[in-house]
């Protein structure tokens, strides 16, 4: 009886975390912080939530462990609790791609039609750019990119993607990524990139991704 009363207890403390997971601006803000470290009113900003909502699910995020803060004057951080939460983020992904219907049709409708190719997976990437075979293209906002990007990345927010294309090695395949392998941004580049006869092609998923796997990554500050 007892062991059963820990397994319970157990049970009930992990669907404290499921809990926390249960709401889509929660794991939108989750998406935002597997980029680097932001401040509330940062992310308000960026998820078009209100502070006083935003502060209430960093509260909700920060109680079950997932996200940490910080204090810095009068200002609060936050930032993922490590690269698990990621990973854990990319398993609920993963699984509601292969079981529930309206992923695979949201999906298809507004992503996969916009690129039918087969993404260029991590590992490949990473050849490619140590052999000076392919140009790295970062289409995140400027903050996201200083917190960490990938190596030699060039950071052309998809904004000001046709103006500046003279940055980019056009004689080389160009490979966008951004905050996660559903990140329209990505998908949009690279259709704005093609449109313009270059050839393009987006990474299999994210940053964040990327960074959990161990791979290399660099910081205004250098490389980690």
């Amino acid at each position: 009886m007892q062991g059963r009363n820990i397994k319970h207890e157990l049970f009930t403390q992990f669907a404290r975390v499921g809990k926390a997971l249960s709401n889509a601006n929660r794991l939108e803000l989750l998406e935002y912080l597997a980029q680097g470290e932001r401040g509330v009113e940062a992310l308000a900003t960026v998820s078009g939530l209100t502070l006083a909502n935003t502060s209430q699910h960093l509260q909700q995020l920060r109680q079950t462990g997932l996200v940490v803060a910080r204090k810095e004057g009068q200002h609060v951080y936050y930032s993922l609790a490590d690269d698990e939460v990621i990973v854990l983020l990319d398993t609920l992904r993963k699984v509601a791609e292969k079981n529930l219907a309206d992923v695979e049709r949201l999906v298809s409708t507004y992503l996969t039609v916009k690129d039918r190719l087969e993404p260029v997976p991590r590992a490949e990437l990473l050849n490619r750019v140590r052999d000076g075979l392919a140009t790295v293209l970062d289409v995140r906002p400027p903050e996201e990119y200083a917190a960490g990007h990938l190596p030699g990345a060039v950071n052309i927010p998809l904004a000001e993607l046709e103006r500046r294309l003279e940055e980019l090695n056009q004689d080389q395949e160009i490979v966008a990524y951004c905050r996660g392998p559903h990140c329209v941004l990505a998908f949009d580049a690279v259709a704005r990139l093609r449109q313009q006869g270059l050839k393009a092609r987006r990474m299999e998923d994210g940053y964040p991704e990327w960074k959990a796997e161990g791979l290399p990554v660099e910081t205004d500050n250098g490389t980690d």
